[in-house]
C-alpha cells in the first residue's frame, strides 16, 4: 500500500506539540512497518535532520505558499501524483477536495467551542486568530469527508462525537500520544550543568511551559506564583520558555505585580533534547491549563521524576491519573496551595514523583504507531472489498 503523510511543518526549527506527534509517528512507523511505501510531504525548512529517508519512506518537499494554499491545492495534487492510496493529515485540517481516502488527526476542537471562544479570542495573537478561523471554517467538512478520524484522548473523542453527532461512529478513534525515550531523570551532572548554564537557570525554580495561547492559563499561573511568593517569601523563581518579555510585562501589570518580572527567567526557545535536564532540575512542573486535548508535557515531566500540578478539566485527569496534584485552573489560589503542599510535604511530593514515573510508562509512541497502522490497513481492506 502507498501511504501519504502530511508533515508540512516537520522541518521547522521551532517545533510544537502537533509537529512532535507527527514526527514520532513517522519515526516509529519506520521501525515497525517495512512493507508499505510511505511518502512524507513536507515544506522546505531548516531542520532537515529531524527525519531521514529509509528504504520504504520517501521525503517529498513541496513548495507552495501559505499553509491553506499548500494544504488545499499542493498536497492533494502531490498525493495523487505519487499514487497514494491513503493520505494521513496530521494537524487538525485536510484538503476539502481529495480523491484519496483520508485519515485526519483531529487533536482537538477547542476553536469550535463557544465556551472557549471568548478566552481564545481575547488574548490570541493575529496568527492564532487566523489559524482558529481557518480551522473553524473547514473542519466540519473535513470530518464529513474523512474515512478515519484520530483524536488523542477519550475526552476529546466524546467532545468531537457530541459536537458533530458522531456517537457510535466507528470512523472516530482515540489513540493516545506517547513520551519520547529521552525524557527521563537526568543524573549526569555535566549535562545538568551544561543546560543550566545555557539557559541561565536559577538554583530553585518552578517550570512552566506557558505561551501566548490563552488556554495555557499563563495569567492564572502568574497570579498563583505571585501569591506563592507573598505567602512564603521564598527564593523560588519561575522558568518560562519562548515568551515575549513585553507581553509578559503587560500580563504582570494586569495582575498587579510588575515586580514579579525579577522572579521570572525567560529562556527563549529550548530544543526538545534539552528539556529533560530542565524538568529534572525543577522543583515542580506547572501545567494548570484551562483546556487540553491530551497534555504531553505533563507526561514528560513525570518521566523525569518531577511532581506535576495540573487541572481537573478536559483531558488532564484522564492522562495524569492519580499521579499529579489536581486543581481547578480557574482558581489561582488552588494552584498556590498546591505549590505550598508539594514543597512542605516531602512524603506527598515523593509519592507524586514515583507515581508519575510509573504513569508515564503507560504511554508510548510505538503503541501509537501500531494503532495508526491498523487504521491504515482497515482503509485498504474497506476499499478492496
Amino acid at each position: 500500500m502507498k501511504i501519504g503523510i502530511e508533515g508540512q511543518r516537520l522541518f521547522r526549527t521551532k517545533k510544537h506539540g502537533m509537529d512532535i506527534v507527527a514526527l514520532e509517528l513517522i519515526r516509529h512507523l519506520q521501525i515497525i512497518d517495512k512493507q508499505n511505501d510511505y511518502y512524507v510531504f513536507v515544506k522546505k525548512d531548516e531542520d532537515t535532520a529531524a527525519l531521514s529517508e529509509t528504504p520504504n519512506f520517501k521525503i517529498i518537499t513541496l513548495e507552495g505558499g501559505s499553509y491553506p494554499i499548500w494544504e488545499q491545492f499542493v498536497l492533494p495534487k502531490a498525493a495523487k501524483k505519487y499514487g497514494c492510496e491513503v493520505l494521513h493529515c496530521t494537524s487538525n485540517t485536510a484538503p476539502l477536495y481529495c480523491d484519496i481516502p483520508t485519515v485526519t488527526t483531529l487533536h482537538d476542537i477547542i476553536y469550535m467551542e463557544s465556551a472557549y471562544a471568548k478566552i481564545l479570542t481575547s488574548d490570541a495573537t493575529n496568527y492564532q486568530k487566523f489559524g482558529n478561523a481557518y480551522r473553524k471554517l473547514i473542519v466540519p467538512q473535513v470530518v464529513k469527508n474523512s474515512q478515519k478520524i484520530i483524536t488523542v484522548s477519550n475526552f476529546e473523542k466524546n467532545r468531537i462525537a457530541d459536537f458533530f453527532g458522531m456517537k457510535g461512529d466507528d470512523r472516530l478513534t482515540a489513540v493516545y500520544n506517547g513520551v519520547s525515550a529521552h525524557f527521563k531523570l537526568i543524573s549526569d551532572t555535566s549535562e545538568l550543568k551544561r543546560v543550566k548554564e545555557k539557559y541561565s537557570l536559577p538554583d530553585q525554580f518552578f517550570f512552566f511551559l506557558g505561551n501566548t495561547d490563552p488556554k495555557k492559563n499563563t495569567r492564572g499561573t502568574l497570579k498563583a506564583f505571585s501569591d506563592f511568593l507573598k505567602q512564603t517569601r521564598s527564593d523560588y523563581k519561575l522558568v518560562m520558555l519562548d515568551y515575549d518579555r513585553v507581553e509578559l510585562e503587560k500580563l504582570l501589570d494586569e495582575i498587579g505585580d510588575k515586580q514579579l518580572i525579577d522572579k521570572i527567567v525567560l529562556t527563549g526557545y529550548v530544543t526538545n533534547t534539552d528539556l529533560p535536564a530542565i524538568y529534572t532540575q525543577s522543583a515542580i512542573f506547572l501545567y494548570p491549563s484551562l483546556r487540553e486535548s491530551f497534555g504531553i508535557p505533563m507526561l514528560e515531566a513525570m518521566a523525569c521524576g518531577v511532581p506535576v500540578i495540573t487541572s481537573n478539566t478536559s483531558s488532564m485527569p484522564e492522562v495524569s491519573g492519580d499521579a499529579a496534584h489536581v486543581v481547578n485552573p480557574f482558581h489561582p489560589e488552588e494552584i498556590t496551595a498546591g505549590m505550598i503542599k508539594i514543597l512542605s510535604e516531602k512524603e506527598y511530593s515523593e509519592n507524586l514523583c514515583q507515581k508519575g514515573i510509573e504513569r508515564s510508562k503507560l504511554f508510548s509512541w510505538k503503541n501509537m504507531a501500531e494503532q495508526v497502522l491498523v487504521l491504515y490497513n482497515e482503509i485498504k481492506t474497506q476499499h478492496h472489498d
